[in-house]
């Protein structure tokens, strides 16, 4: 998964996208100025690739809303500990509003439980109480599973418990498997049981567990993830242009070693140079386990944009966030 420059594709941008290990883009604030743009941003990227490309962002409301102009102002997750009642409602809304001009994914919702200590987590959690977290993400999810979106929770097994924020940094969290079991990875285990999509893993190093950090632990994403939790989904590595992942190496050894540990598709973002050579140097291979993982991640849009805005529903929800959101 990687990333493009501006509000257009460049010829470079265009030969990555058509690039046979380029298999997603993710687009942020800077490629987005209103819904006709993005759109037609993501109808050239289609176009381009001629073949099956998924589209991401991160649409979690709060801090982290890439797109604004035209679309909704979602609160941050914490939010919806007074008003439980909305949390399905806005992932409903969320999903819609993105799949209404092509997205296939928000990379929502954030599953870790705020500890109190983590400011770039923070409001992003739904709760401190691991118990609320779960039920409130859940709620989150099942919302943009009826508009069509597949969830990716973040961030396994937990980002809550670290001060540091690992785009800039490595956090370590040295408490003990136990712990975080019946902790952080409460919210995990109950979407999981309900049909989570896809997993983000945190590049935070749990030295009583591995020395790895998770993303590129085997431990964590293969014997914890998928066999003692029995996730079946995408594992999205964290963005390998972070700090948090500068100790495994060069970014193709990053690479090599997030896809080796359990990755389904890893991402390299705001580096094209790097992105360049992580494509050049991965071997084009399709392991069919992933291939099937990877249709799950394709939006089902179930209304355009200009029915979804005149619909009752999206009135309703949109006017009771406004509210929420002057709370």
């Amino acid at each position: 998964m990687i990333d493009v420059e501006s509000l257009s594709l460049t010829t470079i941008e265009k030969e990555k996208i058509q690039h046979p290990n380029t298999g997603a883009i993710i687009l942020f604030s800077r490629n987005y100025q209103d819904p006709e743009q993005i759109t037609a941003l993501i109808n050239e990227i289609r176009q381009t690739r001629n073949g099956t490309i998924l589209i991401a962002v991160d649409q979690e409301g709060g801090r982290v809303q890439r797109f604004q102009n035209g679309f909704t102002c979602l609160p941050p997750a914490a939010s919806f500990v007074s008003q439980p009642e909305l949390a399905e409602k806005t992932g409903w809304l969320m999903a819609a509003e993105l799949l209404a001009v092509g997205i296939d994914f928000s990379f929502a919702p954030v599953l870790d439980v705020d500890c109190g200590v983590s400011k770039i987590i923070g409001d992003r959690s739904f709760s401190s109480e691991c118990e609320q977290a779960a039920t409130l993400a859940a709620a989150f999810s099942r919302g943009m599973r009826s508009a069509g979106m597949a969830s990716t929770g973040k961030h396994f097994p937990g980002h809550g418990f670290v001060s540091l924020d690992s785009h800039l940094a490595l956090p370590i969290d040295e408490r003990d498997l136990k712990t975080i079991w019946q902790q952080d990875l409460v919210p995990f285990k109950q979407l999981i049981s309900e049909g989570l999509e896809a997993i983000m893993p945190a590049h935070i190093v749990y030295p009583k567990i591995d020395s790895q950090a998770a993303g590129f632990s085997s431990k964590w994403l293969q014997q914890i993830l998928r066999n003692e939790l029995g996730f079946d989904g995408v594992i999205f590595s964290d963005d390998l242009s972070m700090e948090g992942a500068a100790s495994v190496g060069s970014f193709t050894e990053r690479a090599r070693q997030a896809l080796t540990a359990g990755c389904d598709m890893i991402l390299v973002c705001n580096n094209p140079d790097a992105a360049t050579k992580v494509l050049d140097a991965l071997p084009i291979k399709y392991p069919p386990k992933s291939q099937q993982r990877f249709i799950a991640m394709q939006g089902k849009a179930k209304i355009n944009r200009k029915a979804l805005l005149s619909s009752q529903n999206w009135q309703q929800i949109s006017s009771q966030l406004k509210l929420l959101n002057h709370a």
